[in-house]
């Protein structure tokens, strides 16, 4: 995208477009549905029977058809207003303005496809198969892409590819997941018995948790709308730097997050508190070790990070200054963004999802406070800071009364853990950046960048991995245990 693209009215209209379908979709798909869903799924399963837990999908499946497939033909009718009031700042020039309209529309079809595919992620996670489904979404990823390098010069308006390619990374996301659907003996059939009385249980559960997260979805329009009014390309600055934070979330707090609910959902089902406890904390440690490092390493050599991924074709040196910026105020804030991916479960999987719903309004009023001020001082940088502050808010509070609900957690043994592991993260890349091998005069500019970022690193990670053994980080012998297969 970066590449054909750059930073441009281009990417910041399809940012905006996309946006809208987006945020439905963490309500009606990763999000609210499927921790809904995932803990009165697995529940049926370990309580009563396969065909049971079966027909519970079927009417949870023909409710998503019915409910977010008339959601997507409101919304595309609705999509001028929509475009209004979440870019208000591109109605100024009406090229822009109609544009976004157009892509939003024809990407909401989207919300369907990944509402569905989050559905049956659920029920494959459910019985302990985790491969294929996680790798679902890279199916999304790879449809964009093959997309635009396809398409790109058959629209007079190239940026059209990229939607084209949302609509046939949806497609793959939801298909590559059905052979192993089938092979644990579901079979879809319309199911219309919604007075029943576990599907009941998922909606109590859902409409609190849409509560929650419509709350912080109003925070992410309220910072697309404010973007739209700042300098051309803030929304593509915020959306690269954002891809490169969430990569590190992605790859491994949304596995662990994801692997954290059905676990979680068995422990309460069993009423082993204890285990829940036990389980957290692995959790929670180990989203730490990997995580932690990774935010040091976005805000120390974010701007290295940002050149070698993404300063090629239409991209600039201007571009990735001030994506580097935007990414430096996203760093920290990945902590909390992932620490919260782990923790939010164990809320659902007690099946409490109104506390989750609060602490969420509470943290978003915070962010949208920080709006202001922050915006003042870091112009587009100041949306990520507030974004930032207000997840590890959202995270302290979350941790704080999950002890009140009867889950044995010791803050100091968390705190200890959190601190070598901040240290150990510090001092390694603080090494690496102090690398700097010369490259023979034959070689171009690209790949001596190239070749010098690699090795800081490779060296940080074995810099981080020494020191996590000299502090005795316990996650070390878990994960080589895990790499191992030695348990």
């Amino acid at each position: 995208m970066a590449y054909y693209f750059g930073a441009s009215m281009a990417t910041d209209v399809f940012v905006a477009a996309f946006r809208i379908p987006n945020l439905l979709r963490d309500l009606f798909a990763e999000g609210a549905l499927s921790a809904a869903f995932v803990p009165v799924f697995k529940e049926k399963l370990v309580k009563e029977s396969d065909s049971e837990a079966f027909d519970l999908a079927r009417t949870v499946l023909t409710s998503l058809l019915v409910v977010v497939g008339a959601l997507v033909l409101l919304g595309i009718v609705a999509t001028p207003a929509l475009v209004f009031i979440s870019a208000n700042g591109f109605t100024e020039n009406p090229v822009k303005f109609d544009l976004t309209v157009n892509l939003t529309r024809i990407m909401f079809v989207y919300l369907l496809l990944v509402s569905l595919s989050a559905a049956v992620m659920g029920m494959l996670n459910s019985f302990g198969r985790f491969g294929l489904p996680a790798l679902s979404p890279a199916m999304f990823n790879l449809g964009i892409i093959a997309a635009v390098v396809c398409l790109y010069h058959w629209f007079a308006v190239p940026v059209y590819a990229l939607a084209i390619g949302v609509l046939i990374g949806g497609v793959g996301q939801l298909v590559v997941q059905l052979p192993q659907l089938f092979r644990i003996g579901f079979r879809f059939r319309w199911r219309f018995d919604f007075l029943d009385e576990s599907f009941k249980k998922v909606v109590r559960l859902f409409l609190p948790m849409v509560a929650g997260m419509s709350a912080s979805r109003v925070n992410i329009l309220i910072s697309t709308l404010l973007a739209s009014f700042l300098m051309e390309g803030s929304l593509s600055f915020l959306n690269y730097s954002f891809r490169l934070m969430h990569f590190p979330l992605g790859v491994f707090a949304v596995a662990l997050g994801t692997a954290t609910l059905p676990k979680a959902s068995e422990l309460v089902a069993r009423n082993d508190m204890d285990g829940l406890g036990r389980a957290y904390t692995e959790a929670i440690n180990l989203n730490m070790f990997l995580v932690v490092p990774s935010a040091v390493f976005l805000a120390v050599m974010g701007r290295d990070l940002v050149e070698v991924v993404f300063r090629w074709g239409a991209f600039s040196e201007a571009d990735a200054a001030n994506t580097a910026k935007a990414l430096l105020h996203y760093s920290y804030g990945l902590i909390g963004f992932a620490a919260v991916r782990v923790t939010v479960p164990i809320y659902y999987a007690l099946k409490d999802s109104t506390l989750p719903m609060r602490i969420s309004i509470v943290t978003v009023a915070i962010n949208i406070v920080l709006y202001y001020p922050l915006i003042q001082i870091l112009n587009f940088a100041g949306l990520a800071a507030a974004t930032s502050i207000a997840g590890l808010i959202n995270f302290a509070l979350l941790l704080y009364y999950l002890t009140r609900k009867q889950v044995p957690i010791s803050y100091g043994r968390l705190l200890l853990g959190f601190f070598r592991i901040a240290v150990a993260s510090v001092l390694a890349i603080w090494a690496a950046t102090m690398i700097s091998i010369g490259t023979p005069p034959d070689w171009s500019e690209a790949v001596g960048r190239l070749t010098q970022f690699g090795v800081r690193v490779v060296a940080g990670g074995l810099f981080y991995l020494i020191l996590c053994f000299v502090f005795r980080v316990s996650e070390m012998r878990l994960v080589f245990e895990r790499l191992t297969g030695r348990h």
